[in-house]
């Protein structure tokens, strides 16, 4: 029996998805059966579970059931990947495979190893690009080359037409035009459900109804003062469609064409939220014109900076045990939810590389264990800004003090009473900077420095003088 193989990934949808599309509008063509799957990879089964990998197997198993309840069988099969592909060519007669790949990555690097595998058997395989507006060689200047800085990279970003949303004809999936082969996927079923028992968090905001839902009720109730909300932490003013994207459960078309063509009386929101979808596209972009990039940071003359390793600072930091609140609040939020405010990204960012002079790689991993929407492109993007060592970052003497970030973004500190609770008593006056706060202030409040609440690990402005002083002397060697 001929097959047509539907390779899914990070696209958890039956929706405006490009490759099922296309698969199914193939298998219809020379009348073959559709066979779907999920490879999973034993290097993400035997990690440690954390935040993230918790969250994506919990999206995973709620698409595969979603999927096998819409009459399509999606296959978990539990191998190396050549292995797998070699199990179900063992098993079927296949055509052709279809998947959306990556570009960046590790994920680019198991692509092209599939790739030439499948061709040297005989097998049609076809790639498209789903996962971002414009791929990582779309947007490019007149002579060829690639964008550096953002801005002139979103000016020809926003002139060019975007793909509509993809119409996919579900009634193809029937058990008449897909396979169900559970011996197949019996291995891999059955370690995916090893998995969810061991998983210490159930979220609930997962699935593509979910995402549908979250994105109508952004554009309904946030996204006129986007731009004037988003940079609050203490008020529900972001999209929160990030996690969403992190599985494809809904698509980057869908959320686009939906914001775009939504008529409003002031656009502002509109075009502020739209740049964000563009900085996606331009880290995604930067990271497939600089592979080495998880590992080395793009400006060479930051190459070789000597980092403080101090493994007690950064044990404050990863627990919200810094002294500084603002820092400490983002943190905590990261800790219990797998998620943090974009601004707290930055400022917590800014703090670990230049406050305490930390490994900006180090950051990026713990954000990678931790955050339920992390995305590897737009993670090593922005700590390399926060560091000063990336493309188009902030320069390295602008350096954000911590406590200058919560007065203006948190005045009334509702923000850190949320995820501080020791300091949930003190007053305004002494919310941002607790440790200036009188002995009797702190036993009224109940917050006792250096006992109930640490004093600060660090003095911002030492450390600021230090962080550039060190930049200073990088350049000029």
């Amino acid at each position: 029996m001929e097959i047509v193989v539907i390779w899914f990934r990070r696209d958890m949808r039956l929706d405006d998805h490009i490759a099922l599309s296309k698969a199914i509008t193939y298998a219809k063509k020379h009348q073959y059966r559709l066979f779907a799957f999920y490879h999973l990879d034993p290097f993400f089964t035997e990690m440690e579970l954390d935040l993230n990998n918790e969250h994506f197997f919990q999206n995973l198993a709620n698409f595969v059931k979603e999927a096998r309840e819409s009459h399509m069988y999606v296959h978990l099969i539990h191998d190396d990947i050549l292995s797998a592909f070699q199990k179900l060519m063992n098993a079927y007669d296949i055509n052709a495979v279809f998947f959306n790949e990556d570009e960046v990555g590790n994920g680019r690097t198991r692509d092209e190893q599939v790739t030439r595998f499948l061709e040297e058997k005989g097998i049609h395989v076809s790639k498209w690009q789903d996962t971002h507006l414009h791929g990582a060689r779309d947007i490019l200047k007149a002579d060829g080359s690639h964008y550096q800085v953002f801005t002139p990279y979103y000016q020809a970003w926003r002139k060019q037409e975007k793909q509509s949303v993809i119409k996919v004809d579900k009634s193809f999936l029937s058990s008449e035009h897909t396979i169900c082969d559970e011996s197949l996927s019996e291995k891999g079923d059955e370690k995916l459900r090893d998995i969810i028992k061991k998983c210490t968090r159930k979220f609930d905001q997962i699935g593509s109804d979910k995402a549908r839902s979250t994105l109508g009720g952004f554009i309904q109730e946030r996204l006129t003062r986007y731009h004037e909300k988003r940079d609050i932490p203490s008020v529900f003013g972001t999209s929160k469609l990030s996690r969403f994207l992190k599985t494809g459960t809904i698509s980057i078309r869908t959320i686009f064409h939906a914001v775009n063509e939504e008529e409003l009386f002031e656009d502002e929101g509109k075009e502020t939220f739209i740049k964000e979808l563009a900085w996606r596209d331009f880290y995604h972009m930067i990271f497939a014109h600089y592979p080495e990039m998880k590992e080395k940071e793009i400006n060479s003359s930051f190459q070789h900076i000597k980092w403080n390793d101090d493994e007690t600072l950064f044990e404050a930091w990863c627990k919200g045990q810094t002294g500084f609140p603002l820092v400490d609040a983002g943190m905590r939020q990261l800790n219990e939810e797998g998620w943090m405010h974009n601004r707290l990204r930055m400022v917590t960012a800014s703090f670990l590389t230049k406050d305490y002079f930390i490994d900006w790689r180090k950051g990026e991993a713990y954000f990678a264990r931790k955050l339920v929407d992390y995305d590897e492109a737009s993670n090593i993007g922005g700590f390399q800004w926060a560091a000063s060592v990336g493309t188009d970052a902030v320069p390295y003497f602008r350096i954000f003090n911590p406590t200058t970030q919560s007065k203006r973004f948190d005045p009334s500190g509702e923000y850190i009473r949320r995820y501080v609770p020791e300091l949930k008593h003190v007053n305004e006056k002494w919310i941002h900077e607790p440790s200036k706060m009188p002995i009797d202030e702190q036993m009224k409040s109940g917050c006792v420095l250096g006992d109930t609440y640490p004093l600060p690990t660090v003095d911002h402005q030492e450390r600021r003088k230090r962080a550039i002083s060190t930049f200073e002397e990088a350049k000029q060697t």
